[in-house]
């Protein structure tokens, strides 16, 4: 199945989206512009995708474009039975752990988590996800000023505004927004999960 799912455009950016301000965060070549944490044998590129597999990881990206504040964020996701990863915004490097700061977008058909693909981990939880595994799927999440807008498929599943005067209920975690990087996730060693076609547009 994944022969009939590559890339034809590396980058995954149109004429047209780049004209709109879209950027490719992956060069669909190599892990050019992301630093992985602890276990980093756990990423890797194959056939223009970026590709988790192992031990716990983050892949952070540190590319000249970061920080980001608002802005739209899109990619293509495919997991494999069983699977978690996630996809960290509004984050910082680290070299172990979970992050610490911003929030997550959980990557999640299968997994034993009950918290599915399209949530707002532990904020906006989504427990029923509109999609499969072994099948590419987008996924899109939207930050202007204090909302949060988290998108499947074009289907808008959380809609989320910070309150002004949202308190650190977590002593581990801040999830709230400031300004930081993306993040993407190797939960496990059994999980599996591949991205592509991970593009951002800035937004004012």
């Amino acid at each position: 199945m994944l022969m009939l799912c590559l890339l034809s455009i590396p980058n995954g950016v149109s004429a047209d989206e780049a004209k709109g301000g879209v950027v490719s965060l992956f060069d669909g070549k190599s892990l050019a512009g992301w630093r992985a944490s602890e276990n980093k044998d756990s990423w890797f590129v194959k056939e223009g995708m970026l590709v988790c597999h192992g031990p716990r990881s983050h892949l952070f990206y540190v590319g000249e474009l970061a920080p980001f504040k608002n802005f739209h964020f899109k990619t293509e996701v495919m997991t494999t039975p069983g699977s978690n990863s996630g996809i960290y915004f509004h984050t910082r490097y680290q070299e172990d752990g979970w992050p610490k700061y911003g929030y997550e977008c959980q990557v999640n058909i299968t997994h034993r988590d009950p918290k599915k693909t399209g949530g707002l981990y532990a904020v906006a939880d989504v427990f029923d996800p509109p999609v499969k595994d072994n099948q590419w799927y987008t996924q899109e999440i939207i930050v202007q000023g204090n909302r949060i807008v988290l998108k499947v498929n074009g289907q808008i599943l959380v809609d989320y505004e910070e309150p002004e005067d949202k308190p650190i209920t977590d002593d581990q975690f801040e999830r709230r927004l400031s300004e930081g990087t993306f993040a993407l996730q190797a939960h496990d060693p059994d999980s599996k999960v591949f991205f592509r076609n991970l593009q951002v547009k800035p937004l004012p």
